[in-house]
């Protein structure tokens, strides 16, 4: 038996999906910003998402999560929309995990 109700679960994944759109639609957000920020990142919920894939005897890999987490390849976003880290955002990006 499941700790989540079926409606439950059904809230988290539109909530899990509307955080994707959500997401894609702020691509100016650099995943660096989250981590500063938020302590997780994109590359993070591609992490989360292929462990509970695997968790539930799903074969994923690191790369099909990213594509469903970013929406594309990794490498087509990476191209079109990462920007380099700034010294300043590496700065608080360190401040914040010595925390």
């Amino acid at each position: 038996m499941s700790e989540y109700s079926q409606t439950e679960i059904e809230l988290q994944a539109a909530a899990f999906r509307k955080l994707l759109s959500h997401l894609d639609s702020r691509k100016d957000v650099q995943n660096i910003d989250l981590m500063i920020l938020a302590g997780f990142c994109r590359n993070c919920l591609s992490k989360w998402y292929m462990a509970e894939a695997k968790d539930k005897g799903i074969e994923m890999d690191y790369d099909k999560a990213r594509e469903i987490v970013y929406g594309m390849p990794y490498s087509e976003w990476k191209e079109k929309y990462q920007l380099e880290a700034t010294p300043e955002q590496m700065e608080k990006f360190n401040a914040a995990n010595k925390k």
